[in-house]
């Protein structure tokens, strides 16, 4: 299961079986998605498996991850989703209501993300096989001209933004899979950030690199660039914005917030001179209102993610090495 949770041991999947295997220059910038030219025109193509449990949780579902989650991966590279197929795994015995309740809210939530589901597929397995449903999803969408988006960018001085409170969708999850309390409801952050991007390549086509912190959370996106690029990042522990009911959940259960997934926000890092008015745009929009500037990438400790406590010391954020909370997406 740690394979699957976005951090170390993922990444030695991918870079020690799969990289070899397939090759190519396109699959070598492990972006979260792939920035193609085809008859002239710039794409992005991301694909994505959705198996989360359960089903259905507060905030979304996962018809709703299996749309967002694709359609995100393509806006971090800086496209609009125009496309997306879909691949259902259904096991053999699910309710056709279960199922027709995933569809319509997959399809609600492509309409509201401006992007059409176009191909599809269909298969079943035998009962005790799968978990109810699973879903493939891939999606194709435009890259404006002038948009570069790739962590080989960063540079020493880029300000580190993000979008707002981290760990809500993880810690979502896990209260109702485990019918635990924590005193208010805690629903996903589940959210389309197409709209977002937007917004903030209107004010610059010059951001240096954006990514969602899903699985492994702010802390494998952050390790992810930083690795990357070669510059060392530096956060402020205290402007990362965890809600409190995140923060209480995770100190119930022993968990970092930092490390907990999201599937609504995003972290970008943005020239210096641009911050102030990237910031500005992202908290026009519904999706950013409450972002923040975390820190910064810097010269010191190349690759390496460092936070300052609110104690005046550091502390070296890791890679995670497998998953806190598996089977959130």
């Amino acid at each position: 299961m740690g394979h699957g949770g976005g951090g170390t041991l993922s990444a030695e999947l991918v870079q020690h079986v799969f990289a070899p295997a397939f090759g190519g220059e396109t699959l070598a910038q492990f972006g979260d998605s792939a920035a193609l030219t085809l008859g002239g025109a710039r794409l992005a193509f991301s694909t994505d498996s959705f198996v989360v449990r359960p089903l259905f949780f507060p905030g979304g579902s996962i018809g709703d991850l299996a749309v967002n989650g694709t359609v995100n991966d393509l806006a971090m590279s800086g496209a609009r989703a125009a496309y997306l197929s879909c691949g259902f795994i259904l096991e053999e015995g699910v309710e056709l209501e279960t199922v027709s309740r995933v569809a319509e809210a997959l399809g609600a939530a492509a309409r509201a993300a401006g992007v059409e589901v176009a191909t599809g597929d269909t298969k079943v397995v035998e009962s005790g096989r799968g978990d109810g449903i699973y879903i493939n999803t891939a999606g194709i969408g435009l890259i404006p001209a002038g948009v570069d988006l790739r962590p080989q960018r960063v540079v020493p001085g880029d300000v580190v933004i993000v979008s707002g409170p981290v760990g809500v969708h993880g810690v979502a999850i896990m209260s109702v899979r485990e019918g635990l309390e924590f005193g208010v409801e805690i629903e996903s952050d589940c959210a389309a950030l197409g709209g977002l991007v937007e917004a903030m390549l209107a004010v610059t086509p010059d951001l240096h690199v954006l990514r969602d912190p899903t699985r492994g959370g702010l802390a494998a996106s952050l390790n992810e660039i930083a690795a990357a690029s070669g510059a060392g990042v530096v956060l402020t522990e205290r402007h990362v914005p965890v809600p409190p009911a995140v923060a209480n959940a995770c100190a119930v259960l022993g968990l970092d917030p930092f490390y907990v997934a999201n599937e609504g926000k995003l972290v970008a890092f943005v020239p210096r001179e641009h911050a102030d008015a990237v910031l500005a745009a992202m908290r026009t929009h519904p999706l950013g209102a409450q972002a923040v500037i975390i820190g910064e990438a810097v010269e010191a400790h190349p690759g390496m993610v460092v936070a300052r406590t609110g104690l005046g010391g550091t502390r070296v954020v890791d890679m995670p090495l497998g998953e806190q909370l598996p089977r959130i997406c």
